[in-house]
């Protein structure tokens, strides 16, 4: 199919319909380039253009995508301008705004959020792999095997991969029918993404959740801007909950399009089936994993309307939907939501100001809420839904804390022996067993002992970690790799390099050692790099071929493993180090989490948290299981500092090859920072990455009270002094990462 085009112009065809009378206009057209304002160019005689639409235009030698964002009498021009090359489709007013406000908010070049939005068109339409069926050339003696596979291709016309595949047999054997003609290729329509099934009755819910399905009934019914906190328990069943929200939706205006945003591909690629099992047909997916031409389809499909339940990472919100009419966002608390690099945004805020714009409601879903979204909530800005049990016999899994001081490990050793006490006793009762450490590799730092130093990777102050599968030490920062050497890069002593501390890989080489018969798999974005594999790990896992999984963070939040009882946290302490802001309440949300992961069936689950601080008040309110406790002391604490979400902070990056530059540039922008009530400048410092391949880093903080408009003021201060070449400026608002 093609991109939805209004019956003024063809794509490609030159033909158009008469324009307005008198001097040709001038179209103002963003390109999705780092430019700091639209081009003018000349709308074709006969054409007739509006906001919104896409076009082809020149720009020096080649041509360019852009979107015509106004039009204005060309009436008294002083200079020639280019014209419009050609049309190829149409933004909506609503993604429109909500890409011109995101330019803003983020404080950044207009084009840049664009770039997102046509990253669809950068790519052609997928090819498509020939399909066979039944032709005339079918000889009487036929093998078994060719007739079965001809009795497939008689039912369907399929490629040669799929034939060979349903038929179980060879390709040769496929190849073989094709030439000699009893195999014809025909020509096949490209599949299309299937409506949903809006008859078709989702699960029996428990009372909490139709009581609150009810409520977001009404809400997606009455079509207007709100936003909802779903507010559950892990395993309180919110998927069904919003799945039901997003039926009534469908079912209310048959244009309407639902976008359901997840923070990782894992959690994406399982939540496919649950939605084409309660709808009868599969959602649109769009991630990173996605290919081109794939990609490209789903951009078409969003923008034509076809693609009504769309299911994909942070960039979905971009696409450009015909008629967005709901919009959830589950996990809503989880940090992968921050972009961090190239556009900066934070999806679930973003989210709920383009539910605003396209005047659409939002969900926002979680066990346990961001701050942000609590206070929200307890305000009365949030709707909140809240479910306090879980489904059916299944209840919240007993949560223990293991004192490291009272009962360390053995030396050498990282599981404690209480912890190793409760893996023998859930091995022995067939059960299954998940040990957490939020670190990869074999050992986050690899030391001389003969000089004592740290193995770096070049011009990065990022320790290398050692990944024992694969012999080689890796910075996980700039994705530098090297064998493991024998003798210290430094010193040249040989046989001095040791491993400090544990990642996955080590925890995993202890549980072998201490359970030698159990099955043990490590599940992190080494073990499972692709959607693929990680698919597969999970359903290994949920199939019960797994007695003991080591896992990072991959595993820790959406999984639903029937046969887990045991949750083991090997390094509870290891996510409060380093003084970032929002360390405790991650620490928080990962631990709740991956504890949730237990006991998610009628047998009761089990949590044993390792810590070395058990009194830090993170721990004691997970012992406790009470949120509320944690929460309380932890809105205190921000609201005496002014920070989120009491008030307001934006981090102000400068980097460059040149230190000189640097330095000078800094101390010139310090000078120009605007005076304004409310505001605080904080800087410039090096940040604690200062070096990363070799570019120096320096950093600004500025709080602001919730009043300030705070975009408004970084742009004013950001015009007062250019940067010099070799200089670049970026700017976070509302940051996450302050390395």
């Amino acid at each position: 199919m093609s991109v939805h085009t209004p019956p003024i112009a063809r794509e490609g065809s030159g033909e158009a319909v008469p324009g307005p009378a008198g001097p040709p206009r001038v179209a103002e057209v963003l390109l999705p380039l780092p430019l700091s304002e639209p081009y003018d160019y000349a709308e074709p005689s006969g054409f007739v253009l509006r906001p919104g639409d896409i076009v082809q235009a020149p720009l020096g030698p080649r041509s360019v995508l852009g979107v015509v964002v106004a039009l204005r009498d060309g009436a008294g021009t002083n200079r020639p301008l280019k014209e419009i090359e050609g049309r190829l489709g149409w933004l909506s007013p609503a993604t429109l705004s909500f890409v011109q406000w995101a330019s803003r908010y983020a404080v950044d070049a207009p084009g840049a959020a664009l770039a997102l939005c046509l990253r669809g068109l950068r790519h052609g339409h997928p090819r498509l792999s020939p399909r066979f069926a039944p032709g005339a050339a079918i000889p009487s003696n036929l093998s078994p095997t060719r007739r079965r596979v001809l009795e497939m291709a008689a039912a369907t016309a399929l490629t040669r991969v799929d034939l060979s595949r349903a038929a179980g047999v060879s390709s040769s054997v496929v190849a073989g029918l094709i030439a000699m003609g009893a195999l014809v290729e025909v020509s096949a329509a490209p599949d299309g993404f299937a409506p949903p099934d809006l008859e078709r009755q989702g699960p029996r819910l428990n009372a909490s959740q139709s009581a609150a399905a009810a409520v977001l009934a009404k809400l997606v019914t009455a079509g207007a801007f709100a936003t909802v906190l779903l507010d559950g328990v892990t395993g309180s069943g919110k998927t069904e909950v919003y799945l039901e929200a997003a039926a009534e939706a469908l079912s209310a205006d048959p244009r309407a399009q639902v976008l359901i945003l997840l923070p990782e591909i894992a959690l994406t690629v399982a939540a496919l089936d649950r939605i084409a099992e309660r709808f009868g047909a599969a959602p649109a997916a769009w991630h990173s994993g996605v290919p081109g031409p794939q990609r490209r389809k789903i951009w078409d499909a969003v923008a034509s309307g076809e693609a009504r339940i769309v299911i994909g990472a942070r960039s979905a919100l971009f696409l450009p939907f015909a008629r967005l009419s709901l919009i959830i966002v589950d996990e809503e608390h989880d940090e992968a939501y921050k972009q961090d690099n190239g556009f900066i945004y934070q999806a679930r805020d973003f989210a709920v100001a383009r539910g605003k714009i396209e005047d659409a409601p939002v969900i926002l879903a979680s066990a346990t809420p961001s701050l942000e979204s609590l206070w929200n909530a307890r305000q009365g800005r949030y709707q909140w839904l809240r479910l306090s049990d879980r489904h059916g016999s299944a209840k919240l899994p007993q949560v223990e804390l293991l004192d490291l001081r009272r009962t360390p490990p053995d030396a050498g050793r990282w599981i404690s022996p209480p912890l190793a006490h409760a893996l023998t006793d859930t091995l022995a009762a067939g059960r299954q067993s998940l040990l957490f450490l939020n670190r990869r590799g074999y050992a986050p730092l690899v030391l001389c002992r003969a000089c004592g130093e740290k193995l770096k990777s070049p011009n990065t102050e990022s320790w290398l970690v050692e990944h024992r599968y694969r012999n080689r030490l890796v910075c996980h920062l700039t994705g530098f790799s090297m064998p493991k050497p024998e003798a210290c890069p430094h010193c040249g002593a040989r046989d001095s390099l040791v491993s400090v501390g544990p990642g996955v890989e080590r925890v995993e080489e202890e549980v072998r050692q201490l359970f030698p018969q159990a099955r043990v798999a490590v599940f992190s974005s080494d073990t499972a790099p692709d959607t693929a594999s990680a698919q597969a790990l999970i359903g290994a896992m949920a199939q019960g071929e797994i007695d003991i999984l080591v896992a990072t963070q991959a595993a820790a939040k959406g999984h639903d493993f029937p046969g887990l009882t045991l949750v083991g946290v090997v390094d509870a302490d290891v996510g409060l180090r380093g003084g970032d802001l929002r360390a405790a309440e991650r620490t928080f949300q990962l631990l709740t989490q991956v504890a949730g992961r237990a006991g998610r069936r009628a047998e009761p689950g089990r949590a044993l948290i390792q810590t070395w601080a058990p009194d830090h008040p993170v721990m004691t309110s997970l012992a406790s299981q009470d949120r509320e406790a944690f929460t309380d002391l932890e809105l205190a604490e921000r609201e005496a500092a002014g920070l989120p979400p009491f008030g307001r902070l934006a981090a102000v990056i400068l980097a460059s090859s040149d230190p000189e530059r640097l330095e000078a540039y800094s101390r010139a922008l310090a000078a120009a920072a605007p005076n304004a009530d409310g505001v605080q400048v904080f800087g410039p410092a090096e940040a604690p990455l200062a070096l990363i391949r070799g570019i120096r880093r320096k950093r600004f903080l500025v709080r602001a009270e919730k009043t300030v408009d705070l975009a408004a003021y970084l742009a004013a201060w950001r015009l007062r002094v250019r940067p010099p070449t070799r200089v670049r400026v970026t700017f976070d608002v509302d940051p996450y990462s302050f390395l």
